[in-house]
């Protein structure tokens, strides 16, 4: 892949962190109302939610940082042939 290539894919998996983080917010949330309300069925079902969600944005954010490493190699690359 070439650089802009590289950033876009990059892009597209910050916008899946920003939403994740923004799920799990609202998540965490709603897990606090019902702690209010004390209704422990949903209240598991919620927590349980919230672990898979943070499960998977730490895969998405290994990812990320993949991309930040391919992309600066990348530069780098572009860079040295550019200057050669």
């Amino acid at each position: 892949m070439n650089f802009e290539q590289l950033v876009g894919e990059q892009l597209k998996t910050m916008d899946k962190l920003l939403y994740l983080q923004s799920e799990i917010e609202r998540c965490q949330d709603i897990k606090t109302q019902l702690n209010v309300l004390q209704d422990e069925a949903k209240l598991q079902s919620i927590q349980e939610e919230i672990i898979e969600m943070k499960k998977e944005l730490n895969h998405i954010q290994q990812v990320f940082e993949k991309q930040t490493e391919e992309v600066i190699r990348s530069y780098e690359k572009q860079r040295f042939e550019t200057v050669s």
